[in-house]
């Protein structure tokens, strides 16, 4: 007893529409979006810090921002947190901020640990992941450089920003080699 083509295709072609409903109506957990392209403007989104205040990522035009998804699991996250803090000390009166966004994780957890490490950074709950698919983010932690007016200047996969990598960023981003003429000759 074998199955006819037909049967084959008709099943192969309800997967298929049952997969598109599932992420068209959003049920699926989303894993992340394109990653934004160096280059490009950074999309602009809305969330709530610690303290329920909105905060959205257009109030930051002007300044250099790390934008930082992370969670109080992610070992790498929590290991790369304190080079963050020392920057953003260090340079947040030179046009440097930083956003933390945390992944999915209770408030209280999170506030707990933020105090527990003495981060003074903004830190922002994506609580339905939104943000985080926006910037294709799939594994934490992940680091977005943004420049002054808004566009994505470096993303960074995993726990590799040390306090050295933020300066040298930062530094790249405040101040672009200048282009050079095409000499003629």
């Amino acid at each position: 007893m074998g199955v006819k083509k037909s049967d084959s295709v008709t099943m192969v072609g309800m997967v298929t529409l049952c997969v598109m409903f599932l992420i068209s109506s959003g049920l699926v957990w989303g894993m992340g979006s394109r990653v934004p392209a160096v280059g490009t403007t950074a999309e602009d989104f809305r969330l709530v810090d610690l303290e329920g205040k909105a905060q959205s990522l257009g109030q930051y035009r002007g300044k250099v921002v790390l934008l930082n998804f992370w969670a109080t699991w992610c070992k790498p996250c929590t290991t790369e947190m304190p080079a963050m803090q020392a920057m953003y000390d260090k340079l947040r009166d030179k046009g440097f901020v930083v956003l933390a966004v945390n992944e999915l994780e209770d408030e209280a957890k999170v506030r707990e640990h933020i105090k527990q490490h003495g981060h003074t950074f903004p830190v922002l709950m994506d609580r339905d992941n939104k943000v985080a698919n926006q910037f294709g983010v799939f594994g934490l932690p992940v680091s977005v450089f943004i420049d002054e007016k808004g566009v994505v200047q470096e993303y960074i996969k995993g726990g590799l920003l040390t306090e050295q990598v933020i300066l040298d960023a930062v530094a790249r981003i405040q101040k672009p080699e200048p282009m050079k003429a095409a000499s003629l000759k």
